[in-house]
């Protein structure tokens, strides 16, 4: 079996890939750079095998890039981003901008989301700056839109239809 380990690698590259390089990893932080916060969630949106997901989502927190809080009566569970979580936003948005553009695409693919900064509702580059401001954004100050307001959404699970909305969604606000 494939391990996870870079070992003896002196490398952030592997470093980094031992946190998040795991299949699904990546797009469960997506998710929860989009404000997905409970299990159920993550799980209708992404499609994921639910023991992949409670594996993947105890490494995130296992490793620091999100906490694991639970209401007084223990329930429900929900995943927030930390410091370190958020941090992941400008190589998650990188990573997108390069798969609309070099990744093998299929007729079937909706057109990409828009991200723009709230401040002044400029689009943000392919690495996540604001070409009006100047500045690369914090998560929590960048807005996500269908570039398509008006079409049908693909999929019909929550997060979809919140991200597919006539309203732009805030990074990080709660789905």
């Amino acid at each position: 079996m494939l391990g996870n380990t870079y070992a003896g690698q002196d490398c952030a590259i592997a470093r980094a890939l031992e946190v998040v390089g795991e299949r699904w990893t990546l797009l469960v932080l997506r998710d929860a750079l989009y404000g997905v916060r409970r299990f159920s969630d993550f799980a209708e949106h992404l499609d994921i095998p639910r023991a992949v997901l409670s594996d993947r989502l105890r490494k995130l927190v296992t490793n620091g890039l999100l906490v694991r809080t639970t209401a007084d009566d223990g329930v429900p569970v929900t995943y927030e981003l930390t410091e370190a979580g958020r941090a992941t936003w400008p190589v998650v948005h990188a990573l997108a901008h390069w798969g609309q553009g070099w990744a093998p695409t299929s007729p079937e693919r909706s057109a990409p989301r828009v991200f723009s900064h709230a401040k002044c509702a400029t689009q943000l580059d392919q690495h996540g700056h604001c070409p009006a401001c100047g500045i690369t954004p914090d998560a929590g100050d960048v807005m996500i839109t269908k570039p398509d307001p008006g079409a049908p959404p693909r999929r019909t699970d929550r997060v979809s239809a919140v991200l597919a909305g006539p309203e732009p969604h805030r990074l990080l606000s709660p789905i």
